[in-house]
């Protein structure tokens, strides 16, 4: 059986936002925040084995700053920095300040112009790929994409499989006619666990994490093209 779909990640894939979107706008969070937290490149790769913003922020604070973590309101104030974060990250990619990795809207196209369906499953906020995907693709360009997981759209991030089985349930696809594209062992194993085959492209974060069970590792989606993605799917279905 053909390729049926492809599903992207955001973060990492379509992308390099850590580095240059949401580190730097978490840090401008806390400054706006009065809070005396600072992540600096080496610490915010550690903290990204913890997925989903919002719990990226109460695991810093629960390790670093525990009296903050104590606070009645700290609920509340993970929110509240989450939703600055957000809205300092939209406005980076807003400026153009985040373009597409290589190879990302190329195979956009290629897909688009074959019919063949494309989804989003990513742990970030539908506010965030809805920015991402309108600076770089083109307004209108959410509507290209089948179904879009993202955020809270279920309760358990990845390494949990919950977001790619939320998609292929919007998709009304089998996990074996889809391929997932991504570029951390977390979201490696999320899609794993859904059943679906996938295509790492590492990135600046990620580079030297295990990828055991990719189809492939590669530099960027540059490097490939549909019909050899389509290759490399009908290879492990037979």
């Amino acid at each position: 059986m053909t390729l049926r779909a492809l599903i992207f990640d955001v973060d990492g894939t379509l992308a390099e936002t850590e580095q240059e979107g949401h580190l730097p706008a978490f840090n401008t969070a806390f400054a706006e925040a009065g809070l005396a937290w600072h992540w600096d490149r080496g610490l915010y790769g550690r903290l990204l084995a913890v997925t989903g913003g919002k719990e990226r922020i109460r695991h810093y604070a629960e390790g670093h700053d525990p009296a903050t973590a104590a606070r009645p309101e700290f609920d509340r104030l993970v929110r509240d920095l989450h939703a600055a974060k957000t809205r300092h990250y939209v406005a980076r990619v807003e400026a153009g300040r985040i373009p597409l990795r290589p190879g990302v809207a190329e195979l956009i196209a290629e897909a688009r112009a074959a019919g063949l369906p494309i989804a989003i499953a990513t742990t970030t906020t539908p506010e965030n790929v809805t920015a991402l995907l309108e600076a770089s693709l083109g307004p209108g360009s959410t509507a290209w994409f089948a179904a879009i997981g993202a955020g809270d759209a279920v309760p358990a991030k990845k390494p949990a499989p919950d977001v790619y089985i939320w998609v292929l349930e919007r998709l009304g696809l089998p996990a074996a006619d889809c391929l997932a594209l991504e570029d951390s062992a977390n979201g490696l194993r999320a899609a794993l666990a859904a059943g679906i085959p996938a295509v790492v492209t590492e990135s600046a974060y990620t580079r030297g994490e295990d990828f055991s069970g990719a189809l492939a590792v590669l530099p960027d989606l540059g490097r490939t093209d549909l019909a050899a993605l389509q290759l490399m799917h009908r290879i492990k279905k037979s």
